[in-house]
Order: C-alpha cells, then sequence, then structure tokens
C-alpha cells in the first residue's frame, strides 16, 4: 500500500482541499463540517490548530485537522490532543488509509510526549464511531454536542 503524507494548507492546494466534501455521499457529509468552515475554524483558532492535507503522491484526497489543545478532556489525561477533523474524499474510503493517518497522528503524538488522544465522533451510523473503536479508541461514555466522545491512550 502506497504512503499517505501530511501536508500543510497552502494556496496552491487550499481548492483541492475544500473541494474534497464535495466527493462525499450525503450519509458521510451528516458526520462532519465541510473543510471551508474547518479552515475558518483553524484560522479563528490559529494558535490550537493543526490542519494538514492529506496526499497520495501528491494528490490530496483527505484533510484532518487536530486541536493542540482540547477543553473537552479529563483534566488528568492532559497534555492531549484533540482529532478535530477527519475526511477521506470518497474513492479512497475503505483501504486502509483513515488507519495510515491515525498512525501518523499517533506517532506526532509520542513525539511531543501528549498523553492522550481525544475525538468525537456522530453515532447516525456505524461509521466512523466503529472505526474509532476497532483503532483502539474507548468510548468514554460522555457526549458533547450530540457526539460520543473517545480517547485514546498514547503509549
Amino acid at each position: 500500500m502506497k504512503q499517505i503524507e501530511l501536508k500543510e494548507i497552502t494556496y496552491d492546494n487550499l481548492k483541492d482541499v475544500i473541494s474534497i466534501y464535495d466527493t462525499l455521499s450525503e450519509a458521510d457529509k451528516k458526520h462532519v463540517a465541510p473543510n471551508v468552515v474547518s479552515l475558518a475554524e483553524a484560522y479563528l483558532n490559529y494558535s490550537i490548530a493543526w490542519p494538514r492535507a492529506i496526499t497520495l503522491d501528491n494528490q490530496v484526497i483527505g484533510f484532518v485537522m487536530l486541536g493542540l489543545d482540547n477543553f473537552i478532556a479529563d483534566k488528568e489525561d492532559h497534555p492531549v490532543y484533540f482529532l478535530w477533523r477527519l475526511m477521506i474524499a470518497t474513492e479512497f474510503q475503505n483501504q486502509g488509509y483513515g488507519k495510515q493517518l491515525l498512525d501518523q497522528v499517533v506517532q506526532k503524538c509520542k513525539k511531543e510526549n501528549i498523553r492522550y488522544l481525544y475525538v468525537s465522533s456522530t453515532r447516525y451510523d456505524d461509521m466512523p464511531y466503529k472505526m474509532y473503536l476497532s483503532y483502539g479508541f474507548e468510548d468514554t461514555g460522555r457526549e458533547e454536542d450530540g457526539e460520543q466522545i473517545l480517547k485514546l491512550k498514547i503509549q
């Protein structure tokens, strides 16, 4: 399997990042905000937002954004990162790129001495909730804005 790369959002890849949302099914769109909204949130939260294009052979196939701090996390879990957004273009879903992305995020957490990675997930459908559980995230039993809060201990 080819390896994905995480690249900074630039003027050159901005339109490709934004247009990924248009590849999603209506069912998938219920789980994630449009990337243009995410990028606006990143701009407004520039001190904690870490947005990146997910690329494969220099083609943008997805978008990820970490929150480099988190108000949802339990105080005893800090320092934490929050997987704020994750989107893979429809034609690249179910091919292992989501797991590759999570592996890279976990490596970033390890390198930066982060103790936990948090994520929130809708429960409209089995996915992406089950993907997070199968990766090793644990459901905290808490909800925020109608989404389940999950966390992954970084070893």
